[in-house]
């Protein structure tokens, strides 16, 4: 009898990209200490369930608050490594976190970059792809502005904008027209990718 080769061999992995103030967690302006961190309703059980069928989930996200000098990367990790510790306690995880520390023209110092990083442009998710192995064109993209679906296009992913955060308002300047669907929250998004998981 034959040996099937393993799954990772034949393909490489699919990945749901996911933006994080006004999609995972509720919005709040410069969001960075920990007490202000609030989870959308749902969105815990959603990751788990984009992990468990088979999708890598990878956060990428716009931290200008870095730029403009209002909190340190280290504060946006020690934020991230909450985040991860209450995800564990529904035995779930994000699989990697990507931030754009940068700003343009509101950037200080270092961070003051037009970089390639910033969302609606592909970086973040480009590099995921390069370290993870990811095909992109079987991925992805779910967030609250238009600078997430761009991003997204860019990549090579489709899109999913979410009405939470900023999303209702993005989607009346016509956001919408850029993803493949608009969905109430990331649970619904998550229902959404798994009805569609054929897609190639």
């Amino acid at each position: 009898m034959p040996l099937t080769p393993h799954p990772s061999l034949l393909t490489e992995k699919k990945a749901v990209f996911l933006d994080r103030d006004g999609t995972i967690n509720e919005e709040k302006d410069y969001l960075h200490r920990i007490e202000d961190f609030v989870f959308i309703p749902g969105a815990p059980e959603a990751i788990r369930r984009l992990n468990e069928s088979g999708f890598l989930v990878i956060v990428v996200t716009n931290q200008s608050g870095v730029a403009r000098g209002y909190f340190s990367r280290e504060d946006v990790d020690r934020l991230h490594e909450h985040i991860q510790r209450e995800l564990a306690k529904i035995g779930t995880a994000i699989d990697a976190l990507y931030l754009c520390p940068h700003h343009p023209e509101k950037g200080k110092g270092e961070f003051k970059v037009d970089c390639d990083c910033r969302k609606g442009r592909p970086g973040m998710l480009l590099q995921a792809a390069a370290e993870h192995g990811i095909d992109l064109a079987a991925s992805w993209m779910i967030g609250d502005k238009r600078a997430d679906l761009e991003a997204g296009r860019a990549a090579g992913c489709q899109s999913l904008l979410v009405r939470t955060g900023y999303g209702e308002e993005e989607m009346a300047k016509g956001a919408g027209a850029l993803a493949a669907a608009v969905v109430d929250d990331l649970s619904a998004a998550a229902d959404y990718i798994l009805d569609n998981r054929v897609r190639k």
